[in-house]
């Protein structure tokens, strides 16, 4: 029986990755013919960014704002100065959908991640064919085969990877598999206990050319100050977004805070 959060999810996921039949070739070559992607990565490199999620609800939390308009909350994140947007399609724990993730990303002209537990190479695929620019990859729920591979599609596929670690040993396995952009969350996917010194600690360890993204824990302008200044290119906030009363001014606030620590 699943005894974490990260156990009940990743169970959920492989069992629908185990019913799906389709064959592989035929979503890589519809993955290719997908819209054009715009440049995630790259988006993130001009100052200090903030990606900024469209975000229903999460086990731990529950419902944060299950009724938001996706058009409406990416349409306001970009006004705000958001480099990105990242859009949670997991629907039994998360309440998202592909289709909050198809309806803000004709809303913006902004990068589009699809944040969701990738599991298989159908996932790789169903990411770049609903039109998201990015696709996230957690080192703790795959293999370092399962990573590579999922890794390399991706790529072949025009997508950018965020390879999201926890600790120094997941840092290790992104950069094996050749990662350029890695995200370090600060929640424990066990527990789901948010550490906000540990993107700091992990700082150090990321090798040069490598964009780097802070997620969880981020409650605001103060808790952006030390990411910036100990060197991450961006921050990938949810909660605190969602739940403001002018998201467009709540991701203007952390990025104008955010530049000015990284001067």
């Amino acid at each position: 029986m699943a005894t974490t959060y990260l156990d009940a999810i990743l169970a959920a996921h492989r069992a629908r990755v185990a019913a799906d039949d389709r064959a592989i070739e035929p979503l890589i070559e519809a993955a290719q013919g997908g819209p054009r992607t715009r440049g995630f990565t790259a988006a993130l490199t001009n100052g200090f960014s903030v990606i900024a999620e469209v975000k229903r609800r999460s086990p731990s939390k529950g419902a944060i704002a299950a009724d938001l308009d996706p058009v409406a909350l990416a349409a306001a994140y970009e006004r705000g100065g958001a480099a990105c947007v990242s859009v949670l399609t997991d629907t039994e724990h998360f309440g998202g959908s592909p289709a909050d993730l198809i309806s803000a990303r004709d809303a913006v002209d902004v990068p589009i991640l699809r944040k969701d537990f990738t599991v298989s190479l159908a996932d790789v695929c169903d990411t770049r064919i609903m039109g998201a620019d990015a696709v996230l990859l957690i080192a703790a729920a795959l293999d370092d085969a399962e990573l590579a591979d999922f890794h390399a599609l991706a790529l072949e596929l025009g997508l950018d990877a965020l390879v999201e670690v926890h600790d120094e040993p997941e840092l290790a396995r992104a950069l094996r598999v050749g990662a350029t952009l890695v995200g370090v969350n600060q929640r424990d996917l066990v527990t789901f206990a948010v550490d906000t010194e540990r993107a700091v600690r992990m700082a150090p360890q990321m090798p040069a050319g490598v964009v780097r993204v802070a997620e969880s824990g981020i409650g605001g302008p103060d808790d952006v100050v030390p990411l910036a200044a100990a060197g991450y290119h961006a921050v990938l906030v949810g909660e605190s977004l969602v739940r403001s009363a002018d998201p467009a001014a709540a991701v203007a606030a952390l990025r104008g805070v955010g530049r000015e620590a990284d001067q």
